[in-house]
């Protein structure tokens, strides 16, 4: 199984062909996918490629660390394991909620 790649700092009117193009010169790319705003559709600048190999995942982090797309410098490096959950959801009822409306 190959190993994911974050890249932040992405300009916002970069598309995954242009991703996918760059991180092949590296190594076979298995996936790309820009990560955006559900409300907008609107690129939230940062991206994750998941490459074929973990050896074609460090070759990509090692070589295009700081690359200049556009007027900027992205970030790349290995992609931390997803959590299970979001921390942030479920549960409590705001700020100041007691239990108790009355």
């Amino acid at each position: 199984m190959g190993k994911r790649v974050f890249i932040g700092n992405l300009p916002f009117d970069a598309t995954e062909d242009q991703l996918r193009e760059l991180f092949s010169k590296h190594g076979e790319v298995a996936s790309v996918n820009i990560i955006k705003d559900k409300y907008t559709d609107r690129s939230r600048g940062f991206a994750f490629v998941e490459m074929a190999t973990d050896e074609a995942a460090a070759t990509a982090v090692s070589a295009l660390s700081g690359y200049k797309m556009g007027e900027r410098t992205l970030t790349i490096n290995e992609a931390r394991p997803r959590t299970e959950g979001n921390p942030r959801r479920g549960g409590g009822g705001g700020r100041g909620y007691s239990g108790n409306r009355w």
